[in-house]
This record gives structure tokens, C-alpha cells and sequence, in this order.
């Protein structure tokens, strides 16, 4: 039993979620690090630095009209991906499968509006507290994608294991719609969960739920009001059990697998604040999750896990790894990218492409043919064009417009003066008084410093107009904090203020009792 046990653990099935806040941006410091690199081999290096059997990616920004080739199919792999259908640019999910972790099925959204019955997941469960509308509008962003695998654990039972890859709305403090929106995706995410749990199947949930859970999942938790009870925390106190893996005060039928293994772990974030440089001293948030139910965390989860040192989004990859092998399906789902009619057409052999031996003449034949017409067209059409042209001698008695030199010819009924033949006549005013060598030396130096001294006048005049006009940036103001030059920002939230620049700490955001982090200082800059 060991010894089995001892051979599938070398074969554990490794599961990444990695919000990458746009597929694209990753990419190009690979690329820019390797120019040699195609977009294809800077994503199959992504992946292959996460070295994961399945890699679950969220707000990929992308739409089917821009996916290309070299992000949507790696070699070694097959992808699903989820396309925003109401904005460009904004949410999308995808699913990157290792060719030995194919997904016996796949579909894309909750609410089986968008499945194709051949080859789709199902089991939906009783959504008849939503209407049409509200599902269409729910899954009409791109943020779910679903695929089921076989697994088999180191017993040899065959169990299947459904993926719901997630990326939850967040909520605008400025925008309530947006609050009621989310709270109604959760609830359709827990009702689709539910439903696949009750078919008898196992069920993880992993992506980014946009809700730091615990006040030890949040950097500032003490600062906010009313913590406990946010209406999304109230949402997964709901769905999640204890954490502890402890039996009989669970209340939800999923565990937070990271908590599970690290119950008491401290600044375990997995998003930061950009603008704010947060990273730099781990002051975020922890937002991604890895949910599995409760029976398949207990018997079947080795660890779970963050990846902080990986860069190239605000948000950092996590995953888990399983101590189940994945039986590979014999064919991709239909909703693989590979079958997208603009990518099927690309995956044929190379040999489609030849021709065969004996064509050849007659293909030959016709390129010659078809360039023969060609140069005759060609012909026929530069002599439309030059018939077409009118001759100097059909243009009637029209007057030409005159050559601007024209105005300065001499008047041909004037003489012109290189035929006349002027006397050789003393100048006036060429009777002067030689000057000495001396004084006309004098004379030049003299001239000289007058012409550059009015060289020098004129462009010390034009130095101070344009210093006068483009003054050039006043000198930063210093915090008080740390007596360090401070950066200007600009307010982008809607108000009385949009727009206005303001000067504060240039140090990164940090705990308050943290010397090193940004201090509280604050300017309104003054309009120049």
C-alpha cells in the first residue's frame, strides 16, 4: 500500500490560478529580454516557470477578435479561455492544460447559457431565482470557466474532479450596481458548486474572489468599518468551513486550502498596490484562493501555497498540489481554442501544402498564363492612360500660366545691358586717402568685436525670452516625514477635486509603525 502510494506521489497533480491583469503584459519583458523569442515560446516559458499540470489565468483582457495563435495555443498543452462579450480589454479568464491533464469536458460560464451540449460540464443546479437576463449579464464578462477532469487517487479509484476557474467582479465603492452584481455572481458560483457536488463530483474553486476574507488576510483591517461585516465576507463565512479542517463547527461545504496548511500564517497577501509600490514592503491584501471541498482538501490536498516572488502583475500566482494522478481525456473538449475556426485552419500537416509531382507542370502553365495576362492588362492600361492625356496641340488657345523666373527676364524691347558697351569712367568717391597696413587692421578687429558682441546680445536676449516663457518645473517640496522630495500625483476619482495634482511621501506604502514605509504627508499642488 505504501510502496503504491510512494509511486503516485511522484505523479501529484500540481494546480496554479494566477491573476496576470492582462495576458499580454507578462510577455513583453520576455520578449523584450529575448527579441529572438515569439509570442509563443514567451508563453510556453510562462508556463513553464509555473510548472503546473493546470494553470487557471484571470483578467487575461483579451477578446476573441484580438486572441492570437502564439497565446492561445502552446505546444504541450491545450487552452480554453472566456472572452468579455460587453467590453474590449476587461476581465476574461483562461485555462492552460498540460496534454497528460486534458479535461474530459469544458465549458465557459455559470449558467449554461453559453454551453454547447457536446462535450459541456452541466449540472446547474436551481437557478430559477434569476432571470435570463440577470444570467446572460453575469456570464456575459468573462469571468467563469469550467473544466472537469478524471483523476485517480493512490488507492486507483477513478474519481472526476470539476475546475471552476474564477475571476469575481469587484466592488466600486462609487458604483452600488456593482456591489448587487457581485453578491448575485456569488451566489450563482455557489449554486453552480453545489450543484456538481451533489452529481458526485469533487469541486475546487480557485481564481481571484476580490474578498480578503479574515482580518488576517488585509493589511489595514483595523482601519476599516465595519470589517466583519462586508457583504462578501458574509458571502464565504457562508461557503467555507473551518479552516482548521476540524469536523462539527464547519458550516460551508468548501475549505481556504491555504489556511488549512498555514492557519495562522501573517502577511500571506497576493495583491498589491502599483501606484502605491506596496510590494516592496508586503502591504496588501490577499484576494486569490484555492477552495476545495471539504472532503477532497482532508484526503487529498499535500500543501497549499503562494508564489510572491513571481512578478509581471499586481497579483502574485498561488496553487495546490494533490496527491492524484490525472487520466488525460483521448480528445480536447470542443471549447478548446485549437478547434476556433481561426485557428483550426493553421493546425494542418505541412504536407497539405505541397504539391504533388505530377501538377507541377500544369501549375506551372497557369502562373505563366495568368502572368502573361497580367503584363498585357498592364499594357492596355498605360495606353488608356496615355491616349487619355490631352496634347500641347489640342489644348486650343488656353493661356499657360508663366514661369515665376518669367518676371525677372529683362523686357525685350529694352536693350539688354550686356550689348551695351559703357565708358570706362572714374567712380565717384574712389578718390580716398589709401589707409596704412596698420589701420586697416584696426579697423577689421574692431568690426569684429562689434559683430560679436551683437551675436552674443542677441542670444542671451533669445535665452532669457524662452526661460521666461518655458520656466521649467518648480523644485519638489519635501515631506516632513523623511525631509525627501516628495511626487506628484493627480486625482482620477469623480468629484469636486478631478484632475487636481497634489504632492506626497515618494516612499512606499507600508504598515504605519514601519519607519521606512510612506510617511502621512500631503500638498495640493498650486495651478501654475
Amino acid at each position: 500500500m505504501r510502496a503504491r502510494g510512494a509511486f503516485q506521489f511522484s505523479r501529484m497533480l500540481r494546480i496554479v490560478s494566477w491573476n496576470i491583469n492582462g495576458i499580454r503584459s507578462p510577455l513583453q519583458g520576455l520578449v523584450c529580454q529575448e527579441p529572438s523569442n515569439s509570442a509563443a515560446m514567451a508563453m510556453g516559458r510562462i508556463l513553464q516557470e509555473l510548472d503546473a499540470d493546470i494553470v487557471c489565468l484571470q483578467e487575461t483582457k483579451v477578446t476573441r477578435d484580438v486572441l492570437t495563435e502564439p497565446l492561445a495555443i502552446v505546444e504541450g498543452y491545450n487552452s480554453y479561455f472566456s472572452f468579455s462579450r460587453s467590453r474590449g480589454g476587461y476581465s476574461g479568464v483562461a485555462t492552460f492544460c498540460k496534454d497528460s491533464a486534458t479535461p474530459v469536458a469544458a465549458e465557459e460560464g455559470l449558467s449554461g447559457l453559453f454551453a454547447t451540449q457536446n462535450g459541456d460540464v452541466g449540472c446547474y443546479g436551481n437557478m430559477d431565482e434569476f432571470t435570463q437576463e440577470e444570467l446572460r449579464a453575469l456570464d456575459s464578462e468573462g469571468r467563469a470557466l469550467l473544466t472537469q477532469h478524471k483523476i485517480r487517487t493512490w488507492e486507483g479509484k477513478e474519481k472526476t474532479l470539476t475546475l471552476i476557474n474564477v475571476y469575481c467582479p469587484h466592488a466600486d465603492p462609487g458604483k452600488p450596481e456593482r456591489l448587487t452584481f457581485k453578491l448575485r455572481f456569488y451566489r450563482l458560483l455557489q449554486i453552480r458548486a453545489e450543484a456538481l457536488l451533489v452529481a458526485g463530483s469533487h469541486v475546487i474553486i480557485l481564481g481571484d474572489l476580490n474578498t480578503a476574507h479574515r482580518p488576517i488576510d488585509h493589511c489595514d483591517a483595523g482601519n476599516l468599518d465595519c470589517f466583519e461585516e462586508d457583504p462578501g465576507r458574509k458571502w464565504m463565512d457562508g461557503l467555507l468551513g473551518n479552516p482548521g479542517c476540524q469536523a462539527g463547527s464547519h458550516v460551508g461545504p468548501f475549505i481556504d486550502s491555504y489556511r488549512c496548511f498555514h492557519p495562522q500564517q501573517e502577511r500571506a497577501f497576493t495583491c498589491w498596490s502599483v501606484v502605491s509600490g506596496a510590494r516592496y514592503l508586503n502591504y496588501g491584501t490577499r484576494l486569490d484562493y484555492v477552495l476545495g471541498d471539504r472532503t477532497l482538501v482532508i484526503d487529498n490536498f499535500q500543501t497549499s501555497f503562494l508564489l510572491p516572488e513571481v512578478m509581471g502583475s499586481d497579483h502574485c500566482p498561488i496553487g495546490a498540489i494533490l496527491n492524484v494522478s490525472c487520466v488525460p481525456a483521448k480528445q480536447c473538449p470542443p471549447l478548446c481554442t485549437r478547434f476556433l475556426p481561426e485557428f483550426a485552419g493553421t493546425q494542418l500537416k505541412i504536407l497539405r501544402f505541397l504539391v504533388p509531382l505530377e501538377q507541377g507542370p500544369v501549375l506551372e502553365q497557369s502562373v505563366l498564363q495568368f502572368s502573361d495576362q497580367t503584363q498585357v492588362q498592364k499594357r492596355q492600361n498605360k495606353v488608356r492612360v496615355c491616349t487619355s492625356r490631352p496634347r500641347p496641340s489640342q489644348a486650343g488657345p488656353r493661356r499657360s500660366q508663366k514661369n515665376l523666373t518669367s518676371y525677372f527676364q529683362p523686357s525685350s524691347s529694352r536693350p539688354k545691358t550686356s550689348d551695351l558697351k559703357l565708358p570706362n569712367l572714374p567712380l565717384v568717391g574712389t578718390l580716398v586717402t589709401p589707409k596704412t597696413p596698420e589701420e586697416e587692421a584696426m579697423t577689421k578687429v574692431v568690426e569684429e568685436q562689434a559683430k560679436a558682441s551683437d551675436t552674443k546680445d542677441e542670444k542671451e536676449g533669445q535665452s532669457s525670452f524662452w526661460k521666461s516663457v518655458l520656466g521649467g518645473p518648480s523644485p519638489m517640496p519635501l515631506c516632513r516625514g523623511h525631509r525627501e522630495p516628495c511626487v506628484m500625483r493627480t486625482v482620477k476619482k469623480p468629484g469636486p477635486n478631478l484632475g487636481r495634482h497634489f504632492y506626497m511621501c515618494a516612499r512606499p506604502r507600508g504598515p504605519p509603525s514601519d519607519p521606512s514605509s510612506r510617511c502621512s504627508f500631503f500638498l495640493w499642488s498650486r495651478p501654475s
